[in-house]
């Protein structure tokens, strides 16, 4: 039987790697503060990764794997240090926020990346995870990399994708806002399709785990269609969405997934890899359905951290028109 360690393993993702590998018949065991219960049938061991013994408990035996997904470049360098001799398989989930060129289009996992942070630098998402891999690259073949995009799926705590079922649920026959779309594009991979790779691949190195490209105005038609919105969209230019506070990509006041116009590579890079590999990737029309779902079960009018509020969305419309 296959004995795994997972590094988390009660959050959004590394919860359904988890309960894949479980699925698998593998041994789980989840190392986390315990916040949040382990899925069923796996094992946890409560630590505090800022301890320099949190890994006392797991580091006497051998693991067939590790996975990782800390976005904390020291958590992920003791884990390492702790765990790595141990080790027959490790895993670090990264992300495509490593690479510092967002112009290339189609660039791959070669592409050059940010600067890794150094202890005592500011906190910054994409120089973190370089400085994570880095520590991980000390394991040679035995590591495998994988560097999602943006993940999207049921239960999603970003609230980035889903922004748009709900923009479309909660105006009925009412206007929507969109952004101008012309040549942007936008890549998502389904959370159930990222923790099914990650479970069950054997591939090593670095490997981008992203879906297949899309123009983003196809993306907002297809939510727009399985919502069966009947009213008018209306779409607002670059510089007045910025002159009106309006954000690019997330957080609140936002609208997510536009970009500005010269970041031409963030959404369209290569996932010939993933392919390669195994990895799947469902119909966009499937996760979309999935999405909007959730949505509905979870309320379209909830506090959300990416978007506008419905308030502030007509209040833009009225400038507008």
């Amino acid at each position: 039987m296959t004995d795994v360690l997972i590094l988390g393993g009660t959050g959004w993702l590394s919860g359904r790697i988890a309960r894949r590998m479980l699925v698998n018949g593998a041994t789980v065991m989840c190392l986390a503060r315990g916040g949040r219960p382990s899925p069923e049938g796996a094992s946890l061991v409560l630590a505090d990764r800022d301890d320099p013994a949190a890994y006392d408990t797991v580091s006497g035996r051998d693991w067939d794997q590790v996975i990782d997904i800390s976005s904390n470049a020291a958590h992920v360098a003791a884990a390492v240090a702790a765990l790595g001799e141990r080790a027959a398989r490790w895993t670090y989930v990264s992300s495509m926020s490593v690479y510092s060129d967002d112009a290339t289009i189609g660039a791959d996992e070669t592409a050059s990346v940010h600067a890794p942070a150094q202890p005592g630098d500011e906190y910054e998402y994409g120089a973190q995870k370089v400085a994570a891999e880095s520590a991980v690259r000390a394991l040679g073949e035995r590591a495998l990399i994988v560097r999602p995009g943006l993940i999207v799926g049921e239960g999603d705590p970003s609230d980035r994708f889903g922004y748009w079922a709900a923009a479309f649920l909660r105006a009925v026959d009412g206007p929507v806002l969109l952004p101008n779309a012309e040549g942007r594009s936008t890549q998502v991979i389904d959370v159930d399709d990222l923790s099914e790779f990650i479970a069950t691949t054997s591939a090593t190195g670095v490997i981008n785990a992203i879906g297949d490209r899309h123009p983003l105005a196809d993306v907002l038609a297809t939510v727009r269609r399985r919502v069966d919105h009947q009213g008018d969209t209306v779409v607002a230019e670059d510089d007045w969405l910025v002159e009106n506070g309006v954000g690019f990509w997330a957080g609140e006041r936002s609208l997510p997934l536009w970009l500005p116009a010269d970041m031409t590579g963030f959404m369209t890079r290569a996932n010939a890899r993933y392919r390669a590999a195994g990895g799947d990737l469902r119909p966009l029309d499937e996760t979309v359905a999935v999405v909007i779902a959730d949505e509905q079960a979870r309320g379209i009018d909830r506090d959300r951290r990416a978007g506008l509020t419905r308030s502030d969305e007509l209040a833009l419309l009225q400038l507008l028109s």
